[in-house]
């Protein structure tokens, strides 16, 4: 009987030591981040800042709350959070029906959309002249010209003996005259320094007259379809164009879930820089993640590469993460929506991601 009591204060006493070490009395808060610039930032000293930090620590302030951050992955911030070993989580966290599960939230303090980064088009004029150099034109041009020739090689037969000023000589030059006459015909520029004399020759020209309006009208339509086709193509414009393009996210976030519903095929990347590299060498065709952090991360590294997709796709949601249950959350809530209903929290968001977000 004693064997049994003493084993269940042994028990007892075994839980209850990571409760004391998580939860020891005047130990600063330990509060879970993951760096996501413009939310939450680490500058090279180890200290943090963004926009969440700086909104995280006024809210602090005003709950007399005693903190320090801890970097840990972005996975960590809800499972540690559910775990005990964080009292919060602070960063670009989105609020998920999975996540929900696990943790408590906040209220949100800032609302966004998912982003779609791809690489920027290349000049107009860049474009039409690589058209010029692509295979598909090179075999438009070849069939002309063999058309040409053979329509050359007609007249030729036409015309050698009665025309033998304009079409005769040797065989190549008659042929090459022959050709000649017929590109003039086909482009009706008329020259007027060859002309068929024969009624042989005068029946071939007016049936080629008549073909190539016919042939040319069809050959600039080929050429203008193919310039377009070529400028378009790989140009994803929404979110409905990702399900034939190659795409990238991170695992485990709030974009990678989106993907999935959406049924999207996608390569996971550990960081928005190694996705947005990805796209900047043609490894993938567009990168799906938070839309401000695409936009900032853009604008500061990759501006002369890569744009955003106009238009925020999806809804996100960010907040601050708690345990279930928290005494805090009563009072972060208060603290948190007095001061994004401030005015310098709006100019802040405005400073930092600019007008349009």
């Amino acid at each position: 009987m004693c064997f049994l009591r003493y084993l269940v204060v042994l028990c007892a006493a075994l839980f209850a030591i990571p409760a004391a070490a998580q939860q020891q009395p005047g130990a600063p808060l330990v509060i879970a981040t993951h760096e996501a610039p413009p939310f939450a930032m680490k500058r090279p000293d180890g200290q943090w800042q963004g926009l969440a930090i700086d909104l995280w620590r006024g809210i602090a302030h005003d709950q007399n709350l005693n903190f320090r951050f801890q970097d840990t992955s972005l996975q960590n911030m809800v499972d540690g959070v559910a775990q005990g070993r964080y009292a919060a989580s602070v960063g670009a966290l989105t609020v998920t029906p999975g996540r929900e599960l696990k943790i408590d939230f906040t209220h949100p303090y800032y609302t966004t959309g998912f982003g779609i980064a791809v690489g920027k088009s290349p000049p107009a004029w860049l474009v039409l002249l690589r058209n010029f150099f692509t295979w598909g034109f090179l075999q438009a041009v070849l069939a002309l010209a063999s058309v040409l020739l053979v329509i050359g090689f007609l007249f030729w037969l036409a015309e050698r003996r009665a025309n033998d000023e304009q079409f005769g000589g040797s065989t190549a030059k008659g042929i090459g005259a022959g050709f000649w006459f017929s590109a003039v015909t086909m482009t009706t520029v008329g020259y007027g320094d060859k002309a068929p004399r024969t009624l042989a020759g005068r029946i071939i020209a007016t049936v080629w007259m008549f073909a190539a309006i016919i042939i040319i009208s069809t050959f600039t339509g080929m050429i203008a379809s193919s310039l377009t086709e070529s400028r378009l193509s790989g140009q994803i414009k929404n979110a409905d164009d990702l399900a034939s393009a190659k795409v990238g996210s991170i695992a485990g976030s709030a974009a990678e879930d989106w993907l999935n519903r959406t049924d999207v095929g996608f390569q996971r990347y550990p960081t928005i820089q190694a996705g947005l590299d990805a796209v900047a060498s043609g490894q993938i065709d567009a990168f799906v993640y938070d839309r401000p952090l695409l936009r900032y991360v853009i604008k500061q590294q990759y501006s002369r590469k890569l744009r955003l997709v106009p238009g925020n796709f999806g809804r996100q949601d960010y907040a601050f993460g708690l345990p279930q249950g928290s005494k805090l959350r009563e009072g972060i809530n208060e603290s948190l929506l007095r001061r994004i209903d401030g005015q310098p929290w709006n100019a802040l968001v405005k400073q930092t991601l600019g007008a349009n977000e």
